[in-house]
């Protein structure tokens, strides 16, 4: 403090700022510890190194610290703990310590702004022969860490269109694949063909190909086509856009809607065969109608195709396309070849497996002394996954609730051998001659 003194009171500004400067040089060259700077923003765009710093170290937060700050901005989030400017924490990664500090300075505004903005920052300290280290190895880690954690708290969106926009609302959509009334085989089919999916950005590009998916869904109302979509999402972390075509009036809307999707979504068309009267493209060449400009602009099968697999496809990237239906015999064939439905999923009707997940996700039971039975039945009956899940929510009493479940499945097999025997008798009575027939009937 004595020399401080005497140096501000004896010497000019100029031979303090060539003394101060002269001395940092001197303590840089003879220090080993290295400082990479990360600021919040790089003129008017956002640094996405300091982005991913921010989530990342919020994670590595060590109780201890004296001084935190947390934040929430959403009742449905939890809170956010992250440094307080001036504070310090260690990091390591593969056995090298990264000394971290967050800086918040204050900065004059522009020359016709009085305001007085702050500068963000992080500074990451570490021994010089880390460099290479910390820029090939350490950073990338960072960013890849804070994508997936941001991954795992994204609040998912369902989009509606009307008109050519789209409106968006919260998707709260429970269904998981741990709670998918769906076979055991045919689930894990599905789970790695997505996983397979989202990691073949490079093989896309590669092979010439737009970096999407479709996947047909088809089978009776009930078999949880519309759960396996949310699954989906879910398992995925996509947004959902549930285009009505019924709202879409031509093909320069669906082109503008389809646009204005973001990557990393689910396209999904419900009941496509039945949700417009979509023109066959048979008929369109024979009628002349895609040349014709009384209809040119209307929506037609070769304008949604074009979106599927032709040069409208490469508008978006990790996009999957979902098409369902209850009778996969009325489509086009062209919709359903692969490059534009790659995968075929039949939703059947419920099984052994679909009904222990059923029992677990309703009364969180594993096993039952009723199970085989119902298990048995299952197996000889065409009974829904929303069948069975309806029985199982009529009481809160798992005996009761599966005692109900069995003998609603024997209703269905009784009914159902009932009317196989009735046609059978019909078929019958049908090839025997005139009067041996009117003696059976009697």
């Amino acid at each position: 403090m004595l020399v401080r003194s005497v140096v501000n009171e004896f010497l000019p500004p100029e031979v303090q700022s060539f003394l101060l400067s002269s001395f940092n040089i001197f303590r840089k060259r003879v220090s080993s510890e290295h400082t990479i700077v990360i600021e919040e923003s790089e003129k008017y765009a956002s640094n996405q190194v300091y982005e991913a710093a921010k989530i990342y170290l919020s994670t590595r937060i060590n109780p201890s610290m004296k001084r935190l700050r947390v934040t929430r901005t959403d009742e449905t989030k939890s809170m956010v703990i992250s440094l307080d400017p001036g504070e310090e924490m260690i990091d390591v990664f593969e056995g090298i310590e990264f000394k971290w500090q967050f800086l918040c300075q204050e900065s004059d505004g522009s020359h016709n702004n009085n305001s007085r903005t702050e500068l963000r920052s992080f500074e990451v300290s570490f021994h010089e022969e880390h460099k290479d280290r910390v820029l090939n190895s350490y950073l990338p880690f960072i960013l890849a860490r804070a994508k997936a954690i941001k991954d795992e708290g994204k609040t998912l969106h369902l989009y509606m269109n009307e008109g050519e926009s789209w409106y968006e609302i919260d998707l709260h959509h429970p269904s998981t694949f741990d709670t998918l009334a769906m076979e055991e085989e045919l689930k894990r089919t599905v789970m790695e063909d997505l996983a397979r999916f989202v990691k073949r950005k490079d093989y896309y590009k590669r092979i010439g190909k737009a970096w999407k998916r479709g996947y047909l869904l088809y089978g009776p109302p009930g078999t949880g086509k519309s759960s396996l979509i949310a699954a989906m999402a879910n398992h995925l972390k996509f947004d959902i856009y549930d285009l009505e075509l019924t709202e879409v009036g031509w093909n320069s809307t669906l082109k503008r809607l389809l646009v204005g999707m973001s990557n990393r979504s689910i396209l999904v068309i419900e009941d496509i065969d039945c949700t417009i009267d979509l023109q066959q493209r048979e008929e369109e060449e024979e009628d002349g109608s895609c040349k014709s400009s009384s209809r040119d602009d209307k929506v037609t099968l070769s304008g949604l195709l074009n979106f599927v697999d032709g040069l409208w496809s490469t508008s978006g990237e990790e996009r999957i396309i979902v098409f369902t239906t209850n009778y996969v015999e009325r489509l086009d064939p062209a919709l359903l070849r692969p490059g534009r439905m790659d995968m075929h999923i039949h939703m059947g009707y419920c099984g052994p497996h679909a009904f222990r997940v059923l029992a677990s996700n309703y009364h969180a039971i594993d096993d039952h002394p009723l199970f085989p039975q119902i298990e048995g039945l299952v197996r000889e009956v065409e009974v829904t996954p929303a069948e069975v899940a309806e029985e199982l929510m009529r009481s809160d009493d798992t005996d009761a609730a599966l005692q109900r479940l069995v003998e609603f499945l024997r209703g269905k097999k009784k009914k159902a051998t009932g009317a196989k025997g009735k046609d059978e008798c019909v078929e019958n009575v049908a090839g025997m001659d005139p009067d041996t027939a009117a003696r059976k009937r009697e």
